[in-house]
């Protein structure tokens, strides 16, 4: 069992109480897909130099946000960390002389318990979380990913969250998009389907608003979405899940690579 690899945006904290378009197609992917037997995720909320494996044996919901409702503090994602596939993950790594370094106690961060918690409720299936370094160039981060490329038929889902327009200073009360942030997402798009590396991987230069969409101090949410292309090298195929806008710019997309599948965007 092959499973692709995802690419998948998780907004606001917020997005875990929220009930709507977004977080209904988050509840149908996780349907739809066969059920891993683990799952990888790079979030755009642990950026080290250094790469960093989540190596607890059960993990806890970290809250690394404040000012938001009462009621986020509250919430948990107590899902199972899998020792042998941190071994395994490893061992990758090391095949391919990346440094890397445990990490206990830390807990899962809101870029990925918060997309999970729609995903796969339950929080029964074993999670390793990863750190993504939003310093390295595009096509290291990509490199990396693709060490991971066999965990895939294996039956481990490899899942990248970020967002691929995450400017907080242009956000508005407004969930019409604005022009600019959908001339992006459709360069980035149109890379994606033709899987241009030689442009994705010169966004900043290339893509039109790239300085808009992804301001220096928000570049490591567009960094997951190259770990999770990567996983996929073997299959250099992407497909547009799902798309919609918040607060005017922000945007809410998923991406599927390596595997063609019937999920309606």
């Amino acid at each position: 069992m092959t499973l692709p690899s995802i690419f998948v945006a998780h907004g606001s904290p917020t997005l875990a109480l929220e009930n709507n378009a977004y977080t209904s197609f988050l509840a149908e992917l996780g349907a739809s897909l066969p059920r891993p037997k683990g799952i990888v995720i790079f979030s755009a909320h642990w950026d080290s130099a250094d790469q960093c494996i989540g190596a607890d044996d059960q993990h806890a919901a970290l809250h690394d946000f404040y000012g938001f409702p009462e009621q986020m503090y509250t919430l948990d994602y107590p899902a199972p960390g899998d020792p042998k596939l941190y071994e395994e993950i490893e061992h990758l790594f090391s095949q391919h002389n990346l440094f890397h370094q445990p990490v206990r106690n830390r807990g899962l961060d809101h870029g990925a318990w918060v997309v999970l918690r729609h995903i796969y409720p339950d929080a029964d299936i074993p999670v390793v979380p990863l750190s993504i370094d939003s310093r390295r160039a595009p096509q290291e981060q990509y490199e990396i990913g693709r060490m991971l490329a066999p965990l895939r038929e294996q039956g481990i889902l490899i899942i990248g969250s970020g967002g691929l327009v995450h400017n907080l200073r242009t956000l508005k009360q407004t969930n019409e998009p604005a022009d600019w942030a959908v001339q992006y997402d459709d360069w980035i798009g149109q890379q994606l389907q033709d899987w241009n590396l030689r442009h994705l991987f010169q966004y900043d230069k290339k893509a039109p608003y790239a300085k808009q969409a992804v301001p220096s101090y928000g570049i490591e949410h567009f960094s997951p979405l190259f770990y999770a292309m990567g996983a996929a090298d073997d299959q250099r195929s992407a497909k547009k899940l799902f798309q919609s806008y918040v607060l005017g710019s922000l945007s809410l997309n998923c991406w599927a690579f390596g595997q063609e599948r019937d999920t309606q965007m």
